[in-house]
Formats: C-alpha cells, sequence, structure tokens
C-alpha cells in the first residue's frame, strides 16, 4: 500500500530525478572501484568524497524546501537538525574506536579521557549499537521539531518572528555543543573515527559504499516528499502557505499540518547529517552556526523554492562553485555568495528550474494554437437583420 502510494506520486520529472540518483549511486562506485587510476573514466576517491557531501547538502536543502516551499515556513534552524543527526552519527563511530584510541581507554572517546571524565556519561549508552544511532538519527531531530513546533505554531508564531526564533533555537545549541562539560567534545567536536559497520571507514569500498547509500536515500527522500506534496495532504499544505487564514476558516487544524510537515522535514535534515559525517570524517559545533543555515536558504532559493528538484539542484550548483572559488579567490566567497542571493532575487525569483519550467511553459502556450470560435446556427444573421 506505502509503495503504490509513493509510485502513484512521481510524475515524470521526479521519475527522472530519481532514476538519475540511482543510476548515479550505481556508476559512480563502480568508475571509481572498478577502473585505474589511468583509466579515462576513472573517478578518484576524493572526488567521489566531495560530491558525496553535495549530496548530503541537496538532501538538506531538499528537507527545507518541503517546510519553505510548500509550507511557507521559513526555517533559519535547519542546521541545527543537520548537525544533530550528525551528532548521533558521530557517537556510534567514536564507540567504534574502542582501544584503538591515542589514551586506549576501551569504553571511554579520547576526548573524555583528555577531560579526565571518570565513566561514560549516560546519554552515551547505546550508541555502540548501530541500529540505535540510526533511530536516534531520525528521534533527536525530530523530538526537538515536534517541541518546538507544537509551541511555536500553537502560538501561532509567523513570518520572519519564526524564522528569527529558529535561528534563536541553532545560535542556543551553538553555545550549548562548545561547552567541554556537555560530554560532546566541546570546541574540538568528534574525529578520528576508524570503522563503520565493522569496515574501515577510509577504504574506497566503503566510501563508495557511503556515496551510494547517500544519493539512494536522496532519490528515496525526494519520491517521499513528492508523494507529501501531490496528495491531498500536500494540497492543504499549499493552501496554508498562500492563505493561511482562509485555509484555517475552513476548518482545518493547520498547526497540525504544519507539525507534521516540520518534523518530517527535520527528520530527513537528521538523516543529511547522518550521511555527511563519516564522509567528511569530523563533527564539531560549527555545524549549528546560524550562517550554515542561512546558507541553506541560499541553496533552495537558487534552485527554486517551491520544486523540489530545485534546491538540490541549487547546493550541488553552489556548493560546487563554493569548492572552485574559494580555492581561486578564498578571500571574496562570501561577497560572491551573497550577490548571489541578491541576483537571485532580484533577476530569478523563481530560481533557476523554477524559471526554466516558466519559459517552457510560457513557450507551450504561445504555440498552441488558439481554439475556434463556435458559433450558433443562425446568430450571425439575426444581428445583421436587427442592425
Amino acid at each position: 500500500m506505502i509503495t503504490a502510494f509513493l509510485l502513484r506520486s512521481l510524475d515524470r520529472k521526479i521519475s527522472v530525478a530519481v532514476a538519475l540518483l540511482l543510476a548515479v549511486a550505481i556508476l559512480v562506485p563502480v568508475l571509481n572501484l572498478a577502473t585505474g587510476p589511468t583509466h579515462p573514466l576513472h573517478i578518484p576517491t576524493y572526488i567521489m568524497a566531495l560530491f558525496g557531501k553535495y549530496l548530503t547538502y541537496a538532501l538538506l536543502a531538499l528537507a527545507l524546501d518541503l517546510v519553505w516551499g510548500f509550507c511557507g515556513i521559513l526555517s533559519l534552524g535547519h542546521g541545527a537538525f543537520f548537525a544533530l543527526g550528525g551528532y548521533a552519527m558521530g557517537m556510534y563511530l567514536m564507540r567504534q574506536i574502542g582501544s584503538r584510541g591515542v589514551y586506549g581507554d576501551p569504553v571511554l572517546p579520547d576526548f573524555m579521557v583528555f577531560l579526565n571524565w571518570k565513566e561514560l556519561p549516560w546519554f552515551w549508552y547505546g550508541f555502540d549499537q548501530f541500529w540505535f544511532a540510526a533511530l536516534m538519527v531520525l528521534a533527536v531531530p525530530g523530538l526537538l521539531a515536534f517541541v518546538f513546533g507544537w509551541f511555536a505554531f500553537r502560538s501561532r508564531v509567523n513570518g520572519v518572528y519564526l524564522s528569527i526564533i529558529t535561528q534563536a533555537m541553532t545560535y542556543a545549541l551553538l553555545l550549548a555543543f562548545f561547552r567541554n562539560d556537555m560530554g560532546f567534545g566541546g570546541n574540538n567536536g568528534m574525529t578520528d573515527f576508524k570503522d563503520i559497520l565493522g569496515f574501515n571507514i577510509q577504504a574506497d569500498g566503503t566510501r563508495a559504499s557511503l556515496f551510494a547509500a547517500t544519493a539512494v536515500f536522496l532519490a528515496l527522500s525526494l519520491t517521499i516528499a513528492s508523494a507529501i506534496v501531490r496528495s491531498k495532504f500536500g494540497k492543504v499544505l499549499v493552501g496554508v502557505r498562500d492563505a493561511e487564514s482562509r485555509t484555517r476558516f475552513l476548518g482545518y487544524r493547520v498547526e497540525h499540518f504544519k507539525l507534521f510537515t516540520f518534523v518530517v522535514s527535520a527528520m530527513m535534515a537528521g538523516i543529511a547529517g547522518a550521511l555527511y559525517v563519516p564522509q567528511v570524517g569530523i563533527i564539531n559545533p560549527g555545524e549549528f552556526a546560524p550562517a550554515n543555515s542561512i546558507e541553506v536558504v541560499i541553496w533552495t532559493a537558487v534552485g527554486g523554492r517551491g520544486t523540489l528538484i530545485g534546491p538540490i539542484i541549487g547546493a550541488i550548483l553552489v556548493n560546487g562553485g563554493k569548492t572552485i572559488f574559494t580555492g581561486l579567490f578564498p578571500e571574496f566567497w562570501l561577497f560572491a555568495l551573497g550577490g548571489l542571493f541578491v541576483a537571485v532575487t532580484l533577476f530569478l525569483p523563481k530560481g533557476v528550474v523554477g524559471t526554466v519550467a516558466h519559459y517552457f511553459t510560457k513557450r507551450k502556450t504561445v504555440a498552441e494554437p488558439a481554439p475556434p470560435a463556435v458559433q450558433e446556427e443562425g446568430v450571425e444573421p439575426k444581428i445583421q437583420a436587427a442592425e
């Protein structure tokens, strides 16, 4: 039943995007593992890991588009959900190090030994098991989104006020995770990971598997998001976005629709963070920085808010440009990013994908001939006679 519901939600564009992501999930690892460094089609491991990071950013942008593009909630705190998912995965990876750490403690991570912790904190229990860590990747961001959304949406906090509150939440978490006594590594965070599911995290095969998993999860999340927005539930979401007071007047519990969408979006962001950490090899409080959440808004706006595919393209394009631009002109990157956002707002308000789709729709409308006028027999002669 669920599979049929998801398949019915796939239109042609979403189907092509999902098929392309699944093809990338297979093709890129094969070209990395099955071809030698001298082969013209060989994809180096560092390039594959870099694009794997871009795909996690694309998943984060998709999560934001679900609440901003279709529900009208401009969240400036999605970086917090991303970081919480990353920390949940980082805790699992730290527990897998065991006695191979610098200090050789079989239970305590190195940073706890360095800070003179005597025993493992209670909230670290269970993270030696992957299934528990995977559950926390969903549960922790989802629970935070539920509690935050329950109070915010029931209080009818909207617009810029909601955006400011989400940013304040992210900044509060940033300050909390910077503290050494929180038990999450303080300013340095967590790094020096060894294994994931028993496999060497630095091995080419493991990194190829992580890339494939990221592409598959992105395709699955795109399918789920499409199913939500194309259902009757999604039509109500658009009503909430465009005319919340009218939707409420029709009898819909607007806060319930917002809350459900916000929680689902937070879980997607948590999955993105969990896939990000083993590929980059570190997680620290810097991921909570409000600037990171603002960047996600820029990716979504550049690609096209409310298009689902647009944020994916926007995240890949902007981060690809960031990699190139910071290598050539590192001191000017922030100015370029700000200028890009201003230019998109002024000249491409629908984003890249939205503008292209609007162009082809307009062109198709112009190309189609107008239907011939239908006249009732005998009407024209009667009009002439009356004149």
